[in-house]
């Protein structure tokens, strides 16, 4: 690994850790409503919300998948040496995986857990290019009162991805960034079309 392709991350590695898991677990709790990480370190390719969230997340126990525009030298190295993640090239051997707006009709191999480990899956971290302006949709589930209104930019057939691999208690946990801000979808939420 060339030194010359570190960037800086966490300014307060423990403090700024605890920050971004505190503000990943919120975003599952509250699926649908959009949460800010402000002190996120910049590194050319990921956004920051994205970063912050690689580096709060990501240890020598959590393999991770990157999907094929995240799959730079910069990135690798920055991820492996902060976060001391291994890299695999392996989707069923992943517990994270980068992904962005274009990887979302294929989901398959991630793994999503078995009745007995279903916290075993594989999570998913998709960045945008921002968090609205797609078509509208309904979630409900726990966490939500009654519903959210969401419009992620996302295709239409992910939602039938998404919905393949999902068989509570088995299915795959995501979060979605764009910038600073992210979103927490956990497999928990069912997600309907918005009515006119």
């Amino acid at each position: 690994m060339s030194a010359q392709l570190l960037q800086p991350a966490f300014s307060d590695p423990v403090l700024d850790a605890q920050r971004g898991f505190r503000t990943a677990l919120k975003a599952l709790a509250g699926p649908g409503l959009i949460q800010t990480l402000y002190a996120s370190p910049r590194l050319e390719g990921l956004a920051p919300a994205t970063y912050a969230l690689c580096l709060a997340l990501l240890d020598v126990d959590t393999p991770l998948w990157l999907a094929p525009s995240f799959d730079t030298p910069l990135i690798r190295a920055n991820l492996a040496f902060h976060g001391g993640c291994p890299l695999t090239a392996k989707r069923e051997e992943a517990r994270f995986a980068l992904l962005a707006s274009e990887d979302l009709l294929d989901l398959s191999g991630f793994d999503t857990g078995n009745d007995r480990y279903p916290d075993q899956s594989c999570t998913l971290l998709i960045q945008l290019p921002r968090l609205d302006g797609g078509a509208g949709r309904t979630w409900r589930g726990p966490g939500i009162e009654s519903e959210h209104g969401v419009a992620l930019p996302v295709a239409e057939g992910f939602w039938r991805e998404r919905e393949r691999r999902n068989e509570f208690p088995r299915g795959l946990d995501l979060f979605f960034t764009a910038g600073h801000d992210l979103v927490g979808l956990p497999r928990s939420t069912r997600i309907a079309e918005e009515r006119a």
